[in-house]
């Protein structure tokens, strides 16, 4: 008995012993899961041919790194809706357009604030980082230019690290017009020539006085408070009215306001301009500035929420003037907020509750601007008239614009050189540049751009909820790839959401992330990361 006792002890052991194994062997499989597949999502090939090649160089080598990633080529207005209004994503190659009310840091730095995570806002990954709010806070009501570009410096140096999105490079804009037809159309910063001064600057040179611009891409709608692409406010923009305007220098510039005052730190006058009358020829009134105003806070628009956060509510004093009550100083309220709110016409808004639910037929296309609205053929083409009772009209020398949309920068390019349009809407391809500098009717424009191309990661997904992956991915970038080869260098490696030419906020010493295998590799590794037997990554 005590022999066969001896004998079945090691055998119990050993099967407990492999059980214990087994079970190990289990919870370390468990623990080492596949890290989950990436979805890129990218513009297509014929609407930019750039962030599409772009999106492929970056998942070779993600896949490299050990990631399965699927690259999702999706059209702009798609894109969009997805991004912005439902945040459906993983991970996205989308742009910021360096509109000239853009090099105040206000905007861009607004893009990473959590507030601004909400659908429909400007802030679509959703990063969170509370110290980032209250230094955006800050600076915004730093009056003292010192004081707030070290606030402003100090958060490019605080989002850095964390990674929440990689600034892929800002693009020089290379776009043409024909001088044969046109001229004194002059380039903008960011905005190259289709700006909001470019048709009431452009002077006819033959018989014809229309101007014709060429683009890729239509607007997402004209709807002012569901519009949140630079394709629908470049064009709205020459319809409606804003209560400042800002010069290529970014010098605001009195609008429809006939002067803007400063009352104390929380309360900004606005006398109106008098005389001015709307397309179907009601008058324009410091009523009509005011509800406007109290519309948008009201709507909640998310696109506009950084330029109006400051505001408690606009105040209507008399015919003439308003106050704008302001819940905290803001340093670029009267000289960037004023300039970006279009004043709607009270007697067709007030009855809408809810512009959000406007159908295109519904919205309402009458401004007060220097151009009247006539027509507009989704996928096609764009039109607007001369307002001749504008207050700038004799400064105008056109008598409208119009806007010719093509499936593709081929097109584009095709429909400047045979005379079809006068201007390009849009950076032309780097192979269409050197053909259009041979053509004698043609003159090229070359300006920087302080707006920026983006890979955008959705910090609610895995596996970008983890600070190390973000860090990784973005080393396993190659943006000096991008510029070389599909930029043909005209661009620079982009480093922070305010770029290097915007020297005066731009904050020269963050961490640049630049491209590295080995080091993505260690970041994974130090984070607990490993690979399995096919190369993928595991944890």
């Amino acid at each position: 008995m005590n022999n066969k006792f001896r004998a079945g002890a090691p055998t119990k052991l050993v099967s407990a012993a492999l059980s214990l194994g087994l079970m190990a062997a289990a919870g370390h499989a468990l623990a080492q899961e596949r890290v989950a597949s990436i979805d890129l999502m990218t513009t297509t090939e014929s609407y930019d041919p750039i962030r599409y090649e772009a999106a492929f160089i970056i998942a070779d080598r993600w896949r490299e790194l050990g990631f399965e990633v699927n690259v999702q080529p999706t059209e702009f207005s798609t894109a969009l809706e997805r991004f912005y209004d439902r945040q459906e994503f993983d991970a996205t190659i989308l742009g910021w357009s360096g509109r000239t009310d853009r090099l105040d840091p206000q905007f861009f730095l607004s893009t990473l604030d959590s507030r601004q995570s909400n659908l429909g806002g400007n802030n679509p990954g959703g990063y969170e980082n509370p110290e980032f709010d209250a230094l955006f806070d800050q600076q915004s009501q730093a009056f003292d230019m010192d004081e707030r570009q070290r606030i402003v410096h100090e958060m490019q140096e605080l989002y850095k690290p964390d990674a929440p999105l990689v600034v892929l490079f800002h693009r020089d804009e290379v776009v043409a017009y024909n001088h044969d037809a046109f001229e004194g159309i002059n380039p903008m910063a960011g905005e190259g020539l289709y700006s909001e001064w470019g048709p009431m600057e452009a002077r006819p040179v033959g018989d014809r006085a229309t101007l014709r611009i060429g683009g890729p891409q239509e607007p997402d709608n004209l709807n002012p408070l569901a519009s949140t692409s630079v394709w629908g406010w470049k064009w709205m923009r020459l319809y409606y009215d804003r209560l400042v305007r800002l010069s290529a220098d970014v010098e605001p510039l009195p609008w429809a306001a006939e002067s803007v005052d400063q009352v104390d730190d929380n309360t900004v006058a606005v006398t109106l301009r008098e005389g001015m009358t709307f397309h179907d020829g009601e008058p324009v009134t410091a009523e009509d500035v005011a509800f406007t105003w109290n519309y948008y806070l009201d709507q909640d628009y998310s696109y506009f929420n950084s330029y109006l956060a400051a505001l408690d509510r606009a105040e209507l004093v008399d015919e003439r003037t308003v106050h704008f009550h302001l819940s905290e100083p803001s340093a670029s309220f009267a000289s960037i907020s004023l300039s970006q709110i279009p004043i709607l016409p009270k007697h067709l808004w007030e009855e809408i509750e809810d512009a959000s639910t406007l159908s295109p037929s519904q919205v309402p296309t009458v401004g007060s601007g220097p151009f009247v609205h006539e027509r507009f053929d989704r996928g096609e083409f764009m039109a607007l008239s001369k307002f001749e009772d504008h207050f700038h009209a004799d400064e105008i020398a056109i008598d409208g614009v119009e806007f010719i949309i093509y499936a593709d920068m081929e097109g584009v390019y095709t429909g400047l050189q045979t005379g079809q349009i006068d201007v390009t809407a849009w950076r032309m391809e780097p192979g269409q540049i050197g053909l259009a500098e041979g053509e004698d009717h043609l003159t090229v424009v070359n300006v920087p751009d302080f707006g920026y191309f983006h890979m955008t990661y959705n910090l609610r997904h895995e596996p970008f909820d983890d600070r190390a992956v973000r860090r990784a991915l973005t080393m396993a970038t190659d943006r000096e790839r991008m510029v070389n080869v599909l930029l043909d260098g005209r661009g620079e490696v982009g480093s922070s959401v305010i770029a290097p030419v915007n020297t005066f906020w731009h904050d020269p010493f963050v961490e640049r992330f630049d491209f590295d295998m080995e080091a993505a590799r260690a970041e994974l590794e130090e984070a607990g990361y490993s690979w399995d037997d096919e190369g993928r990554l595991v944890r």
